[in-house]
């Protein structure tokens, strides 16, 4: 549904388990008006200001990936069929790029993604190579009974620590590729 925004050795990727119905409409990541995800990036420390949805490539200027597990389907995680997300895919993905860590916006996508169904939240055992993998209470509107910013700030304190410890190495953390934001979420079809 929505393009992937990726490049190699970001500070954190953000996964949902697929775009919601007015993000797919609007072909932006988090553009449904009670989603909090925009607010929660600045309310963090990961952006020094609210981006608005149609801004979602900004977040490369960040350090910030995006990305969803089902990139072929559209709406909320009671109406997909979770069947149709490609865990390989995502897998191989952050394979590829791999940041720093991969974080899950919600359970639901950790659960398919890990073949879990009891998760906690925060970091988690697996990894995909260097990459932490991470779960996150869902921004969106409808999941505001398990919200919790906490578990949000504990994932801004993890990056900008490391953001700070990667400044500091000799080659200044510099990115050795370019930015690559593939159409169609790069998935060969």
């Amino acid at each position: 549904m929505l393009d992937d925004v990726l490049a190699r050795n970001l500070a954190v990727v953000f996964c949902g388990t697929a775009a919601g119905h007015r993000s797919a409409q609007r072909r932006a990541y988090y553009a449904g008006p009670g989603n909090r995800f925009w607010r929660t990036l600045a309310a963090v420390g990961l952006t020094p200001h609210e981006l608005a949805p149609p801004d979602f490539a900004r977040v490369l200027n960040y350090g910030i990936g995006l990305t969803d597990l089902a990139k072929n389907q559209s709406g909320s995680d009671r109406d997909l069929r979770i069947s149709r997300a490609d865990v390989l895919w995502l897998r191989a993905r952050i394979g590829i790029y791999q940041p720093q860590y991969l974080c899950f916006n919600g359970k639901r996508a950790a659960q398919v993604f890990l073949g879990e169904s009891l998760l906690d939240y925060g970091v988690q055992r697996e990894r995909i190579g260097r990459t932490v993998l991470y779960v996150a209470p869902s921004t969106s509107g409808a999941a505001s009974g398990t919200w919790d910013i906490a578990v949000w700030r504990d994932l801004a304190n993890r990056v900008l620590r490391n953001r700070r410890l990667t400044a500091a190495a000799p080659d200044g953390g510099r990115v050795a590729a370019e930015p690559i934001r593939e159409a169609g979420g790069g998935r060969r079809r």
